[in-house]
């Protein structure tokens, strides 16, 4: 099981909110006014097994996600200011045209799959510095991160910035893959349910 991360400070609480792995007409704007007064910023501090202290901030407002630490690069992923936010998109796309990445300063590829029916489909790819990442769905809560198609370790995030992350024993993670890892798990969310629940789902919402 993923472990805990250290308790986030009181003004980085936020209510749960739904990830990014269900159908884009799923949630509407009706279900956000049902929160009580949610905060568009939060931060968290997670107790990496690997790499220590590390925060992952989330401003669903701007659209963006900030990961750094003492022993990880500073990464940062943004989306481009005034284009509209989906409200069940952390990061408030998945449009890779409409967002970048860095890494300690530098470039990087970002694809995001358009998110369907298929748990693959909600894969986002990285390349960076001749490495290629993805996390991509493995179960309903969870998400894999492979590194050059390595599986490397897990990650689950509900959308609230909160990460939770397993390094799979043996694996040769550095401080890029820790980063990107706890970057994209809280920017797109993790976790998908299989086809036939998404297709239920799909097909539910056109029975009047």
């Amino acid at each position: 099981m993923p472990k805990d991360p250290a308790p986030a400070p009181e003004a980085a609480h936020t209510p749960d909110r739904p990830h990014d792995a269900v159908p884009d007409d799923h949630w509407d704007d009706d279900h956000w006014d049902d929160e009580e007064n949610p905060e568009p910023v939060v931060e968290h501090l997670v107790q990496d097994d690997l790499f220590g202290e590390l925060s992952v901030r989330l401003d669903t407002e701007q659209g963006e996600v900030t990961v750094e630490g003492e022993a990880i690069p500073r990464v940062v992923l943004r989306r481009d200011a005034g284009t509209k936010a989906e409200t069940h998109i952390p990061i408030g796309t998945r449009d890779g045209d409409l967002l970048t990445l860095t890494v300690d300063g530098e470039d990087a590829v970002l694809i995001p799959a358009k998110g369907r029916l298929t748990r693959g489909s909600y894969r986002v790819d990285v390349r960076h510095a001749g490495r290629a990442h993805r996390l991509v769905p493995d179960s309903i809560p969870g998400s894999r991160l492979l590194k050059d198609e390595e599986h490397i370790g897990d990650f689950s995030s509900d959308g609230d910035g909160q990460v939770l992350a397993e390094w799979k024993e043996g694996a040769q993670v550095d401080a890029a893959d820790a980063a990107l890892g706890y970057a994209l798990a809280a920017a797109f969310g993790t976790g998908a349910q299989p086809m036939w629940m998404l297709a239920i789902d799909a097909i539910g919402d056109l029975i009047p």
